[in-house]
């Protein structure tokens, strides 16, 4: 374990309380974003950070809260040192709170570590190129919207959709494949409330998932400061088990939009000038360092792919949240109301979802040579299936043609069959086959976008003697 020397420094000198926030009059010798331990009158002791250094103040923000705290009794000592986590193999399959206390009444974790939660930046030249399919179970984001080692891929959700069943579904199902690979989840819920945790920690046991997973868990009513620090030392965490123990880490981060509820209300605490729907101007900034945390690094064999999860307030997907984590990270998954009032699980639609950086983790070798193929077809005539149902709204379907009908039974059939899988966990073999499937019911001459080659060793019509084989999964 790395010793740090510290210099501790005591300080009673409390000017006043704003919220979380603590200030201490005339700091010496107190270095911003180092940590504090503040000394309650009653003995109490709580955990801080300095968010804000001058001459005059020093700006405290107490993780336990600030209530029971007296100006003139309360004491203040300034460690020397950053935020720390101690870390450890034996956290997975462990529940623990935002700063990674143990939450599940068992005891204090043996430190093999001791790490800043801040994390130190990767080298862009020491950067690796992200590649290699995650498989997650979930045929819309498999075959269209494919998850990479070393990828960040947000899914957008509504307030009331089911993202954390999704989120649940792919800590529970994603794997990598291949022979040896150490795959672990570092899941970090935040802002919760406690029905929200009793479903997660349910699932988790139920289906035995949480032998390989990490959890962090901040509810709702957890002080707003501990919210700030989670994903931070959750992140922590992953880089030790990618970096140290060389696991591919999968962390998944819900809700971002708690996250930067709890931002904004620090930064009003602290009466800085707002930016957009009053939420602070470095908001990109701070959501950037916690993105760009994902990776991969040359010549160590661990990785970390993150999906963050994010509320859009009022479905809107041009929100200060999820518009500043679209340019940031790579891609996005976009869950749909109009799918999820119609039974669709998960409601996941498909065509503003995008993945940049798909084609560096599918082909073969790493999926199947026809993946991009059957991916750029399916989107196509699902595209065009629904451009079709707009149509029929206004001439009726009396107007269409045969071939139109065929992809307004597509679409329909797409959506029952490929996207909604309910609790399925579905192998990119069976993902890719129900594709070629649900292709078969067009003709042939409209598969446009597949090779020959590829139409004649997978379409069903020539695998079973002109018979359409119903591949598993298809209900």
């Amino acid at each position: 374990m790395k010793v740090r020397s510290l210099m501790t420094r005591d300080f009673r000198t409390v000017n006043y309380v704003s919220g979380p926030l603590l200030f201490v009059e005339r700091p010496v010798g107190v270095s911003f974003g180092e940590t504090a331990r503040v000394m309650l009158p009653d003995g109490e002791i709580r955990n801080g950070q300095v968010l804000d250094i001058s001459r005059e103040l020093a700006v405290v923000q107490v993780y336990e809260g600030t209530s029971g705290i007296d100006n003139s009794l309360t004491s203040v000592r300034f460690t020397g040192e950053p935020p720390t986590i101690d870390v450890s193999i034996d956290m997975l399959g462990r529940v623990f709170n935002g700063v990674g206390k143990p939450r599940d009444r068992r005891p204090e974790i043996i430190p093999e570590d001791r790490i800043d939660i801040s994390g130190m930046p990767i080298n862009p030249y020491a950067r690796d190129k992200p590649s290699d399919f995650i498989q997650t179970g979930v045929s819309a984001i498999d075959a269209l919207n494919t998850l990479v080692r070393g990828q960040k891929l947000p899914i957008f959700s509504g307030s009331g959709l089911p993202a954390n069943k999704l989120a649940a579904q792919i800590a529970r199902q994603s794997k990598v494949i291949g022979e040896g690979e150490r795959f672990a989840v570092v899941f970090v819920a935040m802002g919760i409330t406690y029905k929200e945790a009793s479903f997660f920690m349910n699932d988790f046991e139920r289906t035995g998932a949480l032998e390989r997973v990490v959890f962090f868990l901040n509810l709702a009513d957890d002080p707003t400061i501990e919210r700030v620090a989670t994903p931070r030392c959750a992140l922590s965490v992953a880089e030790y088990l990618a970096y140290a123990h060389h696991l591919h880490v999968l962390v998944i981060l819900t809700d971002m939009t708690n996250y930067c509820e709890a931002l904004r209300e620090i930064s009003t605490a602290r009466e800085e000038v707002p930016g957009r729907r009053g939420y602070p101007g470095y908001m990109y900034t701070d959501l950037a360092s916690i993105y760009e945390r994902a990776g991969r690094i040359k010549g160590v064999p661990g990785s970390i792919t993150q999906i963050p999860i994010l509320t859009m307030p009022d479905d809107d997907i041009t929100h200060p949240v999820p518009d500043l984590t679209g340019y940031i990270t790579e891609g996005q998954i976009v869950l749909s109301r109009d799918l999820f009032r119609r039974g669709a699980d998960p409601p996941i639609d498909v065509l503003p979802c995008l993945s940049r950086l798909m084609n560096l983790g599918i082909g073969p070798g790493k999926t199947r040579e026809d993946h991009r193929n059957v991916a750029d077809q399916v989107y196509a005539s699902y595209a065009y299936g629904r451009d079709l149902r707009r149509l029929v709204a206004i001439v009726g379907e009396e107007a269409l043609t045969d071939l139109d009908r065929k992809y307004l039974t597509f679409a329909d059939l797409f959506e029952r069959q490929f996207i909604s899988q309910g609790d399925q966990n579905r192998s990119i073999e069976d993902t890719l086959s129900i594709g070629w499937y649900l292709l078969s019911m067009l003709p042939e001459e409209e598969l446009k976008r597949i090779k020959l080659d590829f139409i004649k060793k997978y379409h069903p019509k020539y695998r079973k003697e002109g018979v359409s084989e119903i591949p598993q999964g298809v209900r």
